[in-house]
């Protein structure tokens, strides 16, 4: 066999983002190959679309979560409270996963204060997120992390934490979701639904229907929702394709009724 008796196939996958390569020594195999590509990409979109995770290196991640319907997130500045008592009293509401954010405190002060906080959820059997900072989650081996779309790229993010941490991303438009399918993460956020005050220059107002639209970007992937989710629109967001809401205002802005509002907003979401 000589080198002529070699075929090389350079194919682009368009769909699926990559360069496929095609070396063989039989020009029946290659024709064949190259058919099955191109049926691939042209003629069942529908089964890309359908088997999309399958590409990705942490299949295992994409379809693994469980969440729960209602994701509380901590704000010290508007309820007041430290991170420790604020998931203290959420999970007194029944919270089962929690974030703590925080875009104000220094590295020390959040990291502190995420001890105490995870330290709590750890006696409860509760899971806790951190909010954007991929050393403290890592230093604290906390049970995961959620990204914004300027924080640590999610591959770099999966790779130090691994493949147990729960890692999510937050996105603001079709493009966005559409592209985070791709990543090793464990949900995706799309957002804001509703016009929101808890972040400074927040995106545009996505809206229920767009919400929609992205269910049936991320097929089996959690999706959260989150923007101006409150106690008048919770159901109807959940109803929309989100698999939980996440929700800050509406649960710790009155510090004295975050069990309480905790409790109310499970019971107006339960199907």
């Amino acid at each position: 066999m000589g080198f002529r008796d070699i075929i090389i196939l350079v194919l682009v996958d368009i769909v699926a983002g990559r360069i496929i390569i095609i070396i063989t020594t039989n020009r029946p195999n290659a024709l064949v190959l190259v058919w099955f590509v191109f049926c691939r990409l042209y003629f069942f979109p529908l089964i890309v679309l359908g088997i999309k995770h399958c590409d990705q290196l942490y299949l295992s991640i994409s379809v693994g979560l469980k969440l729960p319907r209602i994701y509380p997130i901590t704000d010290t500045r508007l309820s007041g409270l430290s991170h420790a008592e604020q998931v203290k009293r959420l999970i007194a509401g029944g919270a089962t996963l929690i974030q703590l954010r925080d875009k104000h405190a220094a590295p020390r002060e959040f990291y502190h204060q995420a001890t105490n906080a995870l330290n709590i959820s750890r006696e409860h059997g509760v899971r806790l997120i951190v909010n954007d900072r991929v050393d403290i989650a890592l230093a604290l081996k906390a049970d995961g992390v959620h990204l914004g779309q300027t924080d640590m790229p999610v591959e770099a993010a999966r790779d130090l934490l691994g493949q147990k941490a729960i890692v999510g991303i937050s996105t603001h438009n079709l493009a966005q979701a559409q592209f985070a399918t791709r990543l090793p993460v464990d949900y995706i956020a799309f957002g804001p639904i509703f016009g929101t005050a808890t972040k400074a220059n927040p995106d545009p107002t996505v809206g229920l229907s767009t919400l929609n639209e992205v269910r049936s970007i991320v097929g089996e992937l959690p999706l959260v929702a989150i923007g101006g989710i409150d106690f008048a629109n919770a159901r109807e967001t959940l109803e929309a394709g989100a698999d939980a809401v996440a929700i800050i205002s509406a649960l710790v802005a009155e510090p004295t009724q975050i069990q309480e509002n905790m409790r109310r907003m499970m019971l107006a979401t339960n199907s």
